[in-house]
């Protein structure tokens, strides 16, 4: 059973900082390509970050230079640093897990990330 659950959600200032995580299980993590994405009351989910198996990184431009996608293969941990939040980043963050071959995508529960003053 593919399970991924993540922590690390929160309130914070703008300005501040988070640090997300995702813990897998059930898939082979070393050659799946994994994902954060988001959704914001109202709107459609929308990409954040890649990181494929090789370690090659996407950003769209509304994260890029403030957001960091990580992983460690020995722990089966994803990451996702957050630095310089701001009100817009407000949403509920998902992980993400696409099968090597069949394409297949698995997803986290969610977690709430709130930016206010």
């Amino acid at each position: 059973q593919v399970q991924l659950v993540e922590s690390g959600g929160g309130s914070v200032q703008p300005g501040g900082s988070l640090r997300l995580s995702c813990a897998a299980s059930g898939i082979s993590f070393s050659i799946d390509t994994m994902g954060w994405y988001r959704q914001a009351p109202g709107k459609q989910r929308e990409l954040v970050a890649t990181i494929t198996s090789g370690t090659t990184t996407f950003y769209p431009d509304s994260v890029k230079g403030r957001f960091t996608i990580s992983r460690d293969n020995a722990k089966n941990m994803l990451y996702l640093q957050m630095n310089s939040l701001k009100p817009e980043d407000t949403a509920v963050y998902y992980c993400n897990a696409r099968k090597t071959f069949t394409g297949a995508a698995y997803w986290g529960q969610g977690t709430q990330v709130t930016v206010s003053s």
